[in-house]
């Protein structure tokens, strides 16, 4: 389908979006998915001064450029967490950590999600990418025993406070896209229907698919596909790759990447065993035809190499879909 491929700036962001830019141009990528850390995507910026965005869209069409996603996962994580913790402080910007009580981090990140909303509009962007957080992640080893209430507390916590964004970002016409994640309210193949229903189906909110983080869990990418495919608003292209010998197992033992001793990592594309042809054809077969976005993530891998080569690895499978059976040939007349 000769989809727009495009590099996640999320791993990068150590690295001015300049050098970056140019980068990326240079290895043949069509665009960036901008993250709103660093110096990449600045949301409030984007609100407070005028001439931001225009820089920011001149930048990237100096070096070719296109800009149609932005990601905002970190903020976006705090808003239903529990605990909110030192993990967060870490990955937050000061004016929504403040004092770090867990309730008014979690109601400063939903005021800037609903920024990022009006900025991703400012930019010209449709679609916003992130995490939404889980105040249940925590239960998801089921001891001590969950009692079935709390899951139900857990999900209508994630909609109360994730309808008043998404009221923002209809007004703004932009779309909210969830990563499914480990960790998030939606993380496998029920929570996402489940998550889905909370919502009522609201246009604003739809899926970023990630098919490593389901290939770790056993869970079929291409179902996944499938099944939600008027929801899938986005895809991030990385893989990721099982190493159960008996000893290591897939909840990885609290051991960091890279470590042999896991029972998965991620792997940059075309170093796993992510079905990635068998992805992109059930791809083009719900009509896909938005951002391939390349995410590195490979700790065994440096990251120029991996990015160059998975944007050729995959314009190498993102090929046209047929236009017509290839049997039709056998019933035409004549000859």
């Amino acid at each position: 389908m000769s989809r727009t491929i495009t590099l996640f700036t999320g791993q990068w962001a150590d690295m001015p979006l300049e050098t970056l830019a140019e980068k990326a141009s240079s290895w043949g990528f069509d665009g960036l998915e901008l993250a709103s850390w660093g110096d990449h995507f600045d949301v409030r910026r984007a609100l407070e001064d005028e001439g931001y965005v225009g820089r920011k869209r001149e930048l990237l069409e100096s070096h070719g450029l296109d800009c149609e996603v932005i990601g905002n996962h970190l903020v976006g994580q705090a808003v239903c967490d529990h605990p909110i913790d030192e993990r967060h402080r870490g990955i937050l910007p000061d004016r929504i950590w403040g004092d770090g009580d867990p309730e008014g981090v979690r109601q400063r990140a939903a005021e800037e999600m609903k920024d990022t909303a009006r900025a991703a509009a400012r930019l010209g962007v449709g679609t916003v990418t992130g995490f939404s957080g889980s105040s249940i992640w925590h239960t998801v080893a089921g001891f001590p025993p969950v009692p079935p209430e709390m899951i139900e507390r857990g999900y209508r916590d994630f909609a109360e406070r994730w309808s008043e964004i998404l009221d923002v970002f209809e007004k703004e016409g932009v779309r909210f896209a969830l990563e499914v994640h480990p960790s998030e309210i939606a993380y496998d193949f029920w929570t996402t229907r489940r998550t889905l229903d909370e919502m009522g189906d609201r246009e604003s909110f739809g899926l970023n698919f990630d098919p490593s983080h389901f290939n770790w869990q056993f869970v079929d990418p291409v179902a996944f596909v499938t099944e939600y495919a008027e929801r899938i608003y986005h895809v991030h292209c990385k893989e990721s790759e099982r190493s159960l010998d008996g000893r290591n197992g897939i909840l990885a033992s609290h051991l960091p990447f890279g470590d042999l001793r896991r029972g998965w990592d991620f792997v940059s594309v075309g170093h796993g065993s992510v079905p990635f042809e068998r992805i992109l054809r059930a791809l083009n077969a719900i009509g896909y035809d938005g951002p391939l976005s390349v995410e590195w993530e490979d700790a065994g891998m440096e990251r120029e190499s991996g990015a160059a080569e998975a944007l050729q690895y995959l314009r190498a499978l993102d090929f046209e879909p047929s236009a017509q059976a290839f049997d039709a040939a056998f019933g035409t007349e004549g000859g």
